[in-house]
């Protein structure tokens, strides 16, 4: 179970959200940005920009409390400020991961992070460094014992830079949270064929259905429905992404609880 959370700058707890103890459970801490608060890119300098409610001592809490749970920081995410945020391709790549290494560490230390998911979402048109800077960057973080798990979140319009780095480092890469909400389909065969295709660009047991809530996409019980249908076509559903814990304050969670109850129920789990 992936979820999203802190993005809207609500002050959203880990406390309110249900969690099944016998699942694992991956709690999306959004966003940590390679910019300083006017948005102005830093070299690789990670700075978090989630919500002030998720303290370090909230993120040791939920995880004492529910062993079964894992923290990440997503990196970068759409905008900060009404900036919208770019990849940029470093002057010195190689400067660009340490300086990604070193404050992703010491943010690691800081929140108990288990994890990255990446969530560049622009990009530019000569884009020559995306794969690279981040394929290492996850092999170091991993080699040297920082973080456990690394997961991608590409979309329809950044599909293909996200292709290349898996084809190039899928090996260090744990789950594609594919934002299918994105695809523009609303019903559960449309659902099918939006994941058919994209389990033919990235490897399809890491390949995890999503969940945008009040949101773009597929809506309500059609999901679940999408969920059956999966299983029936031969997919193996290994996991479920929601954006964002957010927005499901609001309805009590009730996507979190039906996903968790779909992936305890289901036979392939």
């Amino acid at each position: 179970m992936m979820e999203y959370i802190g993005a809207t700058g609500q002050p959203v707890t880990f406390n309110t959200v249900p969690v099944e103890d016998n699942i694992d459970f991956h709690f999306i801490l959004s966003f940590a940005i390679d910019a300083d608060p006017s948005a102005k890119p830093q070299n690789g300098k990670f700075s978090p920009y989630w919500a002030d409610t998720l303290t370090p001592q909230s993120v040791a809490a939920i995880k004492e409390r529910h062993p079964n749970v894992k923290a990440l920081a997503s990196l970068s995410g759409w905008s900060l400020g009404g900036e919208v945020l770019r990849w940029y391709n470093p002057e010195n790549p190689q400067l660009w991961i340490n300086n990604a290494f070193t404050s992703l560490t010491s943010l690691a230390k800081e929140y108990h992070l288990d994890g990255i998911d990446i969530d560049y979402e622009n990009f530019p048109i000569n884009n020559a460094s995306f794969a690279y800077c981040i394929g290492e960057l996850i092999t170091l973080l991993k080699n040297q014992g920082v973080i456990s798990v690394a997961t991608i979140a590409p979309f329809h319009t950044t599909v293909l830079p996200y292709i290349e780095l898996f084809n190039k480092y899928g090996d260090v890469i744990d789950y594609v949270n594919h934002q299918f909400y994105t695809d523009k389909v609303t019903s559960p065969k449309g659902y099918l064929a939006a994941f058919q295709l994209r389990a033919t660009q990235f490897d399809k047991d890491k390949l995890l259905p999503s969940y945008e809530v009040n949101g773009r996409g597929i809506q309500g019980d059609a999901f679940f429905d999408a969920l059956n249908l999966l299983e029936a076509n031969g997919f193996d559903v290994n996991g479920v992404m929601i954006f964002s814990a957010d927005a499901s304050s609001s309805n009590n969670y009730y996507y979190e609880r039906k996903s968790q109850a779909f992936l305890t129920n289901s036979t392939s789990v």
